[in-house]
């Protein structure tokens, strides 16, 4: 290094000047992971863990995978945004669909005419919806397709997707719906809903076995003309209204309408992608989907980033303009009637770890982020009553904190079979009754879930039709109401109706024998330690003893087959949120033994069993709503589970991110988020400022020890010039 420019300057003024540099080349934040003026744009970041494994709409069936296609495909249904309970509204469609019910020789019958067959759905798609840009659609000036056949010689050439540089649209129409439908037939594709599906669409099943034996004779990839089959079970009307048959009767199809698995796909996408060449370089629908959502796939790198752009060809859909009670004052419809999406791009980096992800949410990287149990008590306390809030941390960066009961219950059930604990008679309804109002879960949501979980009051969790709030929602046998909230029965009470059941003091009042009962577990490990330390504790405050029987899972389930145990722990996670989707797990035909139902508590009532085939095809509406009511009063008081807690997600976001109300049944959310772009630079800015003194006395130093050399140098220079 020349020292001469500097052989003027004290060694402090240019350690100084040194530092003035560095300062003025790192304006920004240091260790933004982000191109410079990327924040500043109308960009959601977030991360994903893995790679998701299927982006066909027709294989995909995980949440993982639902981040991305639920925001790219459009199936004819959704959820409405706002409203609670959950409740559909048309997407694609231009209306609901429309439901007539036909006996065999295709006259139209009533909704519960005993000759009902079919039930036959039609939807009605809105006009002028396009598909995203993409080669598929490209054209040759004289209409052929630009890369249908392709050129093997062209596609060897094309090293990325992006190297398709012809792209073009098209518009939506019935017959791509239809297509997919029957794309759940094909066995190549390998659909996890055609096991379900075919008991209901009508020819679903021949369907299948029709395209396998064609795939046979042309290959495994090669492209299989779906259309030229014969099928019942779904058919095109017109350009803009197809109709899908299904067996006798079954309401809750039109949920399935608002999944992935009911999105178009055109003919014209499967045909390209099932070209000689294309599966080898990854150039499938499993890895470049293809629809008309707000968003497309721009960047498909699963060992770096994921990147969605907005649909430059996307309908027209606006922000709704009403919501659930509370969500105007609560600001929910500040955007109400605006055109969506709001955001311009989401941007998805892999992080395999939960510390750097929360890290990198502390400085502003992140937008938003769960609440793991290694960030738990740095982002969450816990008020006296079990409440939770944020911690002062939290509140000075403006992290917003959104909690919601997931459609979801956790109970404890009692086998119905059982001797002991079983039957319909008022003696093991009050033992049921007793244990049911002893143990405190509310103790447990505190100890064993941080506070996420709600109190369970029947087999309906929040946001499921027929769910009631506040007191008229509460379970009497367990709990009083306080004027504000529920409140347990004290102890006594319990101790009160175990005596009523035959059993003073925890004893048989017949033989004296301590009552000795049986919970049969699969859980395992040192948390599962705790937790059945923490029941046989519960059950001792009624003087039971506790026996703990954990086995392996498989053993665990034979035992459930077979009706062998006495009590047990299970869940149930909704598929969609109708309460037919819950009450059935109570249902007498669906009992678990014998029957290999999901009932697993075996339990019976001729007058539930009675109220639940009247109700499970019903409209939602003032008489069904009756009967839900009298059946959750019904379980309420023959207690075969104790309807332990609702799950509850806790969910974080900065304050720059609006619209961030949770919806744990559509998968569609990214086109309501809106970003304060210039918020998140400014936290940035501020959270993230260098700490500069290190390097500046690093600098001093330096400067002192060279500062000998330069004025050695300078008299060098001197004597040399005086001579």
């Amino acid at each position: 290094m020349d020292f001469s420019a500097f052989s003027g300057l004290a060694p402090v003024k240019w350690a100084a000047m040194l530092c003035l540099g560095f300062l003025a080349a790192c304006s920004g934040p240091v260790n933004t992971p982000y191109p410079d003026r990327l924040p500043a744009q109308s960009i959601l970041f977030s991360a994903f863990e893995e790679r998701p494994k299927h982006l066909d709409p027709a294989r995909s069936y995980s949440e993982n995978e639902y981040v991305f296609i639920g925001n790219i495909y459009e199936p004819p249904l959704q959820y409405h945004y706002l409203k609670r309970p959950y409740t559909l509204e048309p997407l694609t469609a231009a209306i609901m669909p429309t439901v007539r019910y036909l006996d065999k020789d295709e006259h139209v019958v009533s909704a519960d005419a005993r000759t009902l067959a079919w039930s036959e759905y039609e939807v009605h798609i809105k006009p002028g919806i396009r598909y995203q840009p993409h080669p598929s659609f490209a054209r040759h000036a004289d209409g052929t397709a630009r890369y249908v056949p392709i050129d093997p010689a062209e596609l060897a050439r094309i090293d990325r997707f992006e190297q398709f540089t012809a792209t073009g649209t098209r518009e939506l129409t019935a017959a791509d719906y239809v297509y997919q439908i029957r794309r759940l037939a094909d066995p190549r594709v390998q659909s996890p809903l055609f096991g379900f599906m075919v008991d209901y669409i009508v020819g679903l099943k021949d369907l299948s076995q029709a395209i396998g034996a064609e795939a046979k004779q042309v290959g495994k990839g090669a492209f299989v003309d779906l259309s030229r089959f014969p099928f019942e079970g779904a058919k095109v009307v017109d350009r803009y209204t197809y109709r899908v048959r299904i067996r006798g009767k079954y309401p809750q199809f039109v949920y399935w309408l608002a999944m992935p698995f009911f999105a178009p796909v055109p003919e014209e996408v499967e045909r390209f992608y099932r070209q000689p060449g294309m599966a080898e370089k990854n150039y499938t629908l499993d890895w470049q989907p293809v629809g008309t959502g707000a968003y497309y796939l721009a960047e498909n790198n699963p060992n770096r980033v994921m990147r969605l752009r907005r649909n430059p060809n996307f309908h027209d859909d606006f922000f709704p303009a009403e919501g659930a009670a509370g969500d105007l004052a609560a600001g929910e419809l500040a955007d109400a009637g605006k055109r969506l999406p709001m955001v311009d791009a989401v941007v998805y980096s892999l992080e395999k770890e939960d510390v750097p992800y929360w890290n990198k949410f502390l400085q502003g990287y992140y937008d938003a982020s769960g609440v793991s149990s290694d960030s738990f008590d740095q982002a969450i306390r816990l008020g006296e009553d079990g409440t939770p809030d944020l911690t002062p941390d939290m509140k000075a960066r403006g992290i917003q904190l959104s909690t919601a009961a997931r459609p979801s219950l956790n109970y404890m059930g009692f086998n119905i079979l059982d001797p002991v604990v079983g039957g319909r008679s008022e003696r093991s309804r009050k033992l049921r009754q007793a244990i049911s109002i002893a143990l405190d879960y509310e103790e447990f949501i505190s100890i064993f879930l941080n506070g996420r979980g709600i109190s369970g009051q029947g087999p309906i969790p929040p946001g499921i039709y027929g769910y009631r709030e506040g007191q008229d929602g509460i379970n009497p046998v367990v709990y009083d109401w306080d004027g504000r909230q529920p409140r347990r029965r004290s102890l006594d009470e319990a101790k009160r109706l175990l005596a009523e059941a035959g059993y003073p003091n925890g004893r048989d009042a017949v033989t004296g024998q301590p009552l000795t009962l049986y919970f049969d577990t699969a859980a395992s490990g040192p948390e599962a330690k705790s937790r059945m330390d923490w029941f046989r504790k519960q059950f001792a405050r009624l003087d039971i003893q506790l026996v703990i029987r954990s086995t392996d899972y498989n053993r665990f389930q034979d035992k459930m087959s077979k009706g062998s145990e006495q009590l047990f722990e299970w869940g149930w996670n909704a598929d969609y949120p109708d309460p037919e989707n819950f009450l059935f797990l109570l249902y007498g035909p669906n009992k678990k033994a014998g029957a290999g139902g999901e009932n697993a508590a075996n339990y019976e009532s001729p007058e539930f069993d009675r109220l639940f085939v009247k109700m499970k095809d019903m409209d939602n509406g003032p008489e069904r709503q009756r009967l839900i009511d009298a059946m959750v009063r019904i379980a309420r008081e023959d207690a075969p589970w104790i309807f332990a807690y609702y799950p509850k997600s806790f969910g974080l976001r900065h304050d720059w991110v609006k619209n961030a109300k949770p919806n744990l049944m559509a998968h569609n959310l990214l086109k309501y988020r809106h970003v304060d772009a210039p918020a998140r630079v400014a936290y940035q800015a501020r959270w993230n400022r260098p700490v500069w003194w290190p390097i500046a006395l690093t600098l001093l130093v330096l400067a002192a020890a060279v500062w000998p050399a330069v004025t050695s140098y300078r008299r060098h220079l001197r004597a040399t010039a005086h001579a």
